[in-house]
């Protein structure tokens, strides 16, 4: 868990973070066509706790890119859009509780704690739903996604993929972890 970790990027990391985001969203542009890079990055640069969660993002292997924008809020929306749910973010317990269920063979972290340290949100069922609209991810992993309580009370907790050209939802223990299971978050900036 990262909560000693100062949450502040150098000025470095911040312009090459800014220009591996840029590059990213020049790339996709289906995934936000009426969207303005400069607004994009004004935002982020007036924003740098947000933009150290990007970094965390980035640094895990989660690719973020802006997937939308709120008028209302006037925030700009980013998730995780690697293929494959991102390398840094594996082979983790769900929450907490699932982690301390375990008897033997622990993994270091879960999902629900690294995202909050990281200051992002795993994605809900809806937004994962809305991911694979802009594209095919989890072909081969999957990503665990918000749970609601009720499921999480008796011990279960969900997980997606993208198989056979539909998106699967599936439960297993919160305690489970597997080496192609990770999570993918969102960001609003």
């Amino acid at each position: 868990m990262t909560n000693s970790i100062q949450k502040e990027l150098s000025i470095e990391q911040r312009e090459e973070l800014l220009e591996t985001l840029k590059a990213r969203f020049e790339k996709n542009m289906n995934r936000h066509e009426a969207l303005v890079w400069d607004k994009v990055q004004a935002k982020l640069v007036a924003n740098p706790a947000k933009l150290w969660s990007l970094h965390e993002m980035e640094r895990t292997g989660g690719e973020p890119d802006v997937v939308g924008h709120d008028k209302e809020t006037d925030e700009y929306i980013f998730y995780d859009c690697s293929t494959e749910s991102p390398k840094g973010r594996r082979s983790v317990c769900y929450d907490l509780a699932g982690l301390e269920s375990r008897k033997k063979h622990k993994p270091e972290n879960n999902a629900i704690d690294m995202a909050t340290d990281m200051g992002i949100e795993l994605l809900t069922e809806e937004q994962y739903r809305a991911l694979q609209e802009l594209g095919n991810f989890d072909t081969k992993t999957s990503t665990w996604v918000q749970t609601p309580s009720n499921i999480r009370e008796l011990g279960g907790a969900l997980f997606c993929d993208y198989r056979y050209g539909q998106v699967f939802v599936y439960h297993n223990g919160a305690s489970s972890y597997y080496a192609s299971r990770g999570f993918r978050g969102s960001l609003r900036v």
